[in-house]
């Protein structure tokens, strides 16, 4: 999918975030947003999604030729942030095949496949609340990752995950983000060093 932004701005009451953001965010490309805590990246990335409405300027989703409207652009993209609630008292393999249900898995995979890659096969019929962070966190990179869609939306995706969780992240996206188009909100170069284009949120303040 093809997303462009043109003269974005975004303000809470009378505080501007950022303003004039202009930018095309290409299909198969790697992108990042960078700024510390509170810069507004992530609030870009929720409006990059349709998830927020910008303050002004336009924005445009298209897949191939075809115009994508605001209501069915969640159909071509998929979302990882430490925010986002999984549904706790659902077990992992019931949690996976509930999302599945709204978007394929990628590649014809099954839930258990993409259980024992994230390394989580022994908690399959655990009910998510008893997970640690870390394991929270390769749940909701599963969801977004191995998800058929076009577009990769990577909000801070290694938030508490430890060394071997590092890896996993950059093991997925060596296998299953080529093609697509990535854009990661980060303040941390381990979590965008893969990215080809970087944005720096405070361009735009």
């Amino acid at each position: 999918m093809r997303i462009s932004l043109s003269d974005i701005g975004k303000r809470f009451g009378r505080e501007w975030i950022f303003r004039h953001f202009t930018q095309t965010f290409t299909p198969g490309d790697t992108y990042a947003i960078t700024g510390p805590n509170g810069s507004g990246k992530s609030t870009l990335l929720q409006i990059i999604g349709g998830a927020l409405v910008p303050s002004e300027g336009q924005i445009a989703w298209a897949s191939g030729e075809q115009t994508v409207d605001t209501e069915n652009a969640y159909r071509h993209l998929s979302l990882a942030a430490p925010y986002l609630e999984v549904i706790e008292e659902m077990t992992l393999e019931e949690f996976l095949n509930f999302h599945a249900g709204f978007k394929p898995w990628y590649a014809g995979l099954k839930t258990p496949d993409i259980i024992d890659y994230i390394g989580l096969t022994a908690s399959s019929a655990k009910q998510i609340r008893y997970f640690s962070s870390g394991m929270k966190q390769r749940v909701k990179l599963a969801q977004a990752i191995f998800s058929e869609t076009s577009t990769l939306l990577l909000d801070e995706p290694c938030t508490n995950l430890d060394t071997k969780g590092f890896d996993l992240y950059h093991q997925l996206i060596a296998q299953y983000a080529q093609h697509r188009l990535v854009i990661v909100s980060s303040n941390d170069p381990a979590e965008y060093d893969f990215c080809k284009t970087v944005l720096s949120i405070y361009d735009y303040k």
